[in-house]
């Protein structure tokens, strides 16, 4: 069991009922990333903003430097090579600003972030769905075109899981209802697996 989450849990007693959960999301994570594959996120609000917030930490480094290997340097000017960091490949939705507004005004804001997944999903990416309630409707609505494309799903929900249990492959119910303290628990978490996810590929490229 990884250091991390071991030390997640130690902090945040209460995800001692999800730490199964993590550990699938992070087998999911690790499976998409090693077959070059893409990690779609989605959600509303302060969900949004932590879809943001979590392709952050993985375009860069989080914890630790990520100088690139012999191979990424590969026809790059040295000096340039030296300022720039392998990352993980993460699109967050919720940033297609003038697409999402013509969209949604044109055909349905339900149905936003299922365009994206159906215009950017391919063969071997993941989409991670965020919902405090797990009800979001624009949120399912993505869940579902990912599995019509056989997109594995990876959701964090509040304790009762809501409709993108059933959708998900893997999802974190975290122990709390009140969407404040839901984002509580996400926040970590994703850190967490941002950490480990760091942590194993750097090893895999040194």
């Amino acid at each position: 069991m990884s250091a991390h989450l071991s030390d997640l849990v130690a902090r945040y007693p209460k995800l001692e009922e999800c730490r199964s959960s993590i550990q699938e999301a992070y087998d999911l994570l690790t499976a998409t990333f090693r077959k070059d594959g893409k990690l779609l996120i989605c959600g509303n609000g302060g969900s949004a903003a932590d879809a943001e917030h979590w392709a952050g930490e993985l375009l860069k480094g989080f914890s630790d430097p990520r100088p690139l290997t012999a191979s990424m340097r590969k026809g790059l000017a040295p000096k340039m090579a030296a300022r720039l960091q392998w990352a993980f490949a993460v699109i967050p939705l919720t940033g297609f600003l003038a697409f999402s507004t013509a969209f949604g005004n044109d055909v349905d804001p339900k149905f936003v972030f299922a365009q994206l997944v159906l215009a950017l999903g391919r063969s071997g990416d993941l989409l991670a769905a965020l919902s405090t309630s797990g009800n979001a409707p624009n949120v399912c609505r993505a869940a579902e075109v990912a599995r019509a494309k056989s997109l594995p799903v990876l959701a964090m929900t509040g304790i009762s899981g809501g409709n993108l249990k059933d959708l998900a492959d893997v999802c974190i119910c975290v122990p709390a209802a009140q969407t404040s303290h839901v984002q509580e628990f996400h926040l970590p978490i994703y850190h967490c697996l941002s950490l480990m996810l760091e942590e194993y590929f750097a090893n895999q490229w040194k």
